[in-house]
C-alpha cells in the first residue's frame, strides 16, 4: 500500500484535487469549474451543492486517472477562499447560496459603520480593515435584507469548512479562516464576541462553528461521501487552513526572513510576524499555525488576472493563432515582453479593471504609435509588479525592524521568467519559485502530514515537503530603473485618486 494524500482547493473558478505522496511530490491534479452567480449587481454568489459536486467529480477523476484506491489515501484535507459565507441547516443542507470573496453588497452599510465609528472599533478588536465580504458586514446586511435567514440557519460556514462538512458530516473551522472573515481575537484566540457585539450582530455567535486546530483530523469520510468521491468511507480529512496561509505554507514561507508573494487574481503579499500589526492594521490577518505567531497580508484585485483579461479579451484572435501553431498566447507574451526590456518606455498600466484603489481607473498611460504590441505587453507586467510593491511597502515600511530576504512566488505570474525577473528586481530581493502547481492543495497535503504523525509540526513538514525549484537576483541597474518609473506609477494613481 502506497500512503498518498489528496488536498482540495476550492477557489474561484475552480475546484481542485490534487494528490501528494508523502514527500510533497505533485502526482496529479483534476480540476472541476465553479460558476458564479450574479443575481444582482455587487452581488456574487455560488450554488454550494454545485461546488460539493465539482468536488466530488475532481475526485474522481484523480483516483481514475492515477490508477490509485482509495484504500491508499491516508488523508485529506480541504483548502478554499477566505471570507464571504455558507449558511447551513442542521442536516448541512445550504439554506441560500454561498458568498464569494468578492461579493460588494455591504459596501453602503459599511460606508455607513465608518461614518459611526464602528468600522474603527471592529478593525482594532479584529487587527484588520473591514471589507466587504468580512462576516460582521455580512451578517447586519442580512439581518436587514433577509431578517428570516438567521432562523434558518444552523451553522454559518467557510468555504473549505462547508468542502468538509459535506465529506465528514461535521462542522468546524480553524483559526486561519475565522481571522480571514474577520470574527476572530488574534490574541485570545477565539471568536471576537466584542467586535460582533460592537457590529451588532451577536447573536449569530450562537451559529458559527467550533474552532480546532488546522493540523488536527476533524472527522472521516462518511459512507454517503464516499459513494459520490469514490473515497473509502473512514478516511482521515483533517481541518487544514485557509488559502492565503496555504499559499505561504506551501511556499515554504514560515517564518519573517520570507514573504509570500501570491500574483493570480488578487495580489496578496504575507509576511509572518510575531506580533500582530496594530497601528495600522493590515487588510487581513489572522494567527499562523506555526510557533505561535501571525500572517498579516495586503492585497487587492490587481494582479495578474488584469494581464489575463489582455490575453483573453484584446488578444483573442493571437490566443488563436498561437494555438494553431502549437503554442500558447502565455508563450507568445513571454516572448514578446523578453524582446521589449531592452527599449526604453514611459508607458504606465494601472492593474485596476476589477477595481483600484479610490476608484481610480484603470488603464494605459503614454501611449504612443511607435510602441509595439510586446511593449505594451511589459509595462502591463510591470504595472502588476507595481501594485504588489505598493501592497509590500504597506505591510514593510522603511522604519520596519526586521525585513525579509526572500520572496517566494506562486500564482499565474509565477509561471513567467520575465515576470519573476521584474519582481526581484523591483523588490530588490532574491524571487524564488517553489515547486508544484496547486499551492492552496499542497498545503493541505501539508497539513494532513503532521496530523498524520508523518512530520512533528508544520514547519518540518514545509521544510521537507516543498523544495525551490528556480530562482531570480535582483539586478542594480533594473532596480534603479524600476524604482524611477515606480515613482512615476505612484504620482499618477495619487492624483487621479484626488479626483474622485
Amino acid at each position: 500500500m502506497r500512503e498518498r494524500l489528496i488536498g482540495i482547493d476550492a477557489g474561484g473558478t475552480m475546484t481542485k484535487a490534487a494528490l501528494f505522496d508523502l514527500s510533497g511530490n505533485e502526482l496529479a491534479c483534476r480540476s472541476s469549474p465553479n460558476r458564479m452567480q450574479f443575481p444582482r449587481p455587487g452581488f456574487t454568489e455560488r450554488d454550494p451543492d454545485a461546488m460539493w459536486a465539482a468536488a466530488c467529480t475532481a475526485i474522481r477523476e484523480l483516483l481514475e486517472i492515477t490508477g490509485t484506491p482509495p484504500e491508499d489515501i491516508a488523508g485529506v484535507t480541504p483548502s478554499g477562499y477566505g471570507a464571504g459565507a455558507y449558511f447551513v441547516d442542521r442536516d448541512l443542507n445550504p439554506v441560500r447560496p454561498g458568498l464569494v470573496s468578492t461579493d460588494t453588497r455591504t459596501l453602503d452599510l459599511i460606508e455607513a459603520m465608518r461614518l459611526t465609528g464602528e468600522v474603527a472599533e471592529i478593525d482594532r478588536l479584529i487587527g484588520a480593515r473591514m471589507f466587504a465580504t468580512h462576516a460582521i458586514p455580512l451578517l447586519r446586511w442580512f439581518d436587514d435584507n433577509e431578517p428570516d435567514l438567521f432562523d434558518r440557519t444552523h451553522t454559518v460556514l467557510f468555504c473549505k469548512d462547508f468542502i468538509r462538512a459535506r465529506l465528514t458530516g461535521k462542522v468546524s473551522t480553524d483559526p486561519t479562516d475565522g481571522g480571514i472573515a474577520g470574527i476572530f481575537d488574534l490574541v485570545n484566540h477565539r471568536y471576537a464576541d466584542q467586535a460582533l457585539h460592537v457590529g451588532g450582530v451577536s447573536r449569530w455567535l450562537a451559529k458559527l462553528p467550533e474552532v480546532g486546530p488546522s493540523v488536527a483530523v476533524a472527522g472521516y469520510v462518511t459512507e454517503q461521501a464516499a459513494e459520490v468521491t469514490g473515497l473509502k468511507a473512514g478516511t482521515p480529512v483533517i481541518r487544514g487552513v485557509v488559502d492565503v496561509t496555504g499559499s505561504a505554507l506551501a511556499s515554504g514561507v514560515t517564518d519573517p526572513n520570507s514573504i509570500s508573494v501570491v500574483a493570480g487574481t488578487f495580489s496578496i503579499n504575507s509576511i509572518i510576524l510575531d506580533e500582530p500589526l496594530t497601528a495600522p492594521p493590515p487588510f487581513i490577518q489572522s494567527s499562523f499555525p506555526i510557533g505561535n505567531r501571525f500572517i498579516a497580508t495586503e492585497g487587492a484585485a490587481t494582479s495578474a488576472s488584469n494581464v489575463e483579461w489582455i490575453f483573453s479579451t484584446l488578444l483573442e484572435a493571437e490566443g488563436a493563432r498561437a494555438r494553431a501553431m502549437g503554442s500558447s498566447i502565455y508563450e507568445v507574451g513571454n516572448r514578446l515582453v523578453a524582446e521589449a526590456l531592452d527599449r526604453d518606455n514611459d508607458i504606465l498600466f494601472l492593474p485596476f479593471l476589477y477595481g483600484g484603489p479610490s476608484h481610480v481607473p484603470g488603464g494605459i498611460l503614454g501611449l504612443c504609435a511607435r510602441h509595439t504590441l510586446g511593449d505594451v505587453l511589459r509595462v502591463a507586467f510591470e504595472g502588476v509588479v507595481f501594485a504588489h510593491k505598493t501592497d509590500i511597502d504597506r505591510l514593510l515600511p522603511p522604519e520596519a525592524n526586521r525585513r525579509p530576504t526572500v520572496a517566494r512566488m506562486a500564482g499565474g505570474a509565477s509561471k513567467s521568467a520575465q515576470w519573476c525577473q521584474m519582481f526581484a528586481d523591483a523588490l530588490d530581493m532574491r524571487v524564488e519559485v517553489a515547486d508544484g502547481s496547486e499551492f492552496g492543495a499542497k498545503a493541505g497535503a501539508i497539513c494532513a502530514a503532521v496530523a498524520l504523525g508523518h512530520h512533528p509540526d508544520l514547519g518540518e513538514a514545509a521544510r521537507r515537503m516543498v523544495r525551490v525549484s528556480r530562482h531570480y537576483e535582483p539586478r542594480l541597474e533594473r532596480n534603479r530603473a524600476m524604482a524611477r518609473k515606480l515613482t512615476a506609477y505612484k504620482s499618477v494613481v495619487e492624483n487621479l485618486a484626488a479626483l474622485h
